[in-house]
């Protein structure tokens, strides 16, 4: 399932439901079908994902050496949170500097 988070003044942005249910929990949001992260939450939400990014190291590579056939060399590396939040982190800032909000829609709660 898709969740888009749509800024009053500076676009949208769209993520599958388990990665915007991550960044949703860090910003102390119900993960529901709508829900509003207003004007005055937005330096908030900024500063906890901004801290939730610089807490989560990523892990050291493995010595492990995987066979050519395996399915998960070819998966490549995992994506982290700060990849994950960074897209909300935009839009949220760039909605902040012209006094906004963020909405974000899904098809049910999530």
């Amino acid at each position: 399932m898709l969740v888009k988070f749509n800024s009053s003044t500076s676009g949208q942005i769209m993520m599958f439901a388990p990665a915007a249910r991550q960044l949703l929990e860090i910003v102390e949001k119900e993960c529901t079908a709508r829900g509003v992260i207003t004007t005055e939450q937005l330096p908030d939400a900024i500063a906890r994902l901004r801290a939730a990014v610089a807490g989560d190291r990523p892990s050291a590579p493995s010595d492990n050496k995987e066979s050519p056939d395996d399915k998960a060399a070819d998966d490549g590396p995992p994506v982290g949170l700060g990849q994950r939040a960074y897209p909300l982190i935009e839009l949220l800032e760039w909605t902040r500097k012209e006094d906004g909000f963020i909405l974000w829609e899904a098809a049910k709660d999530f």
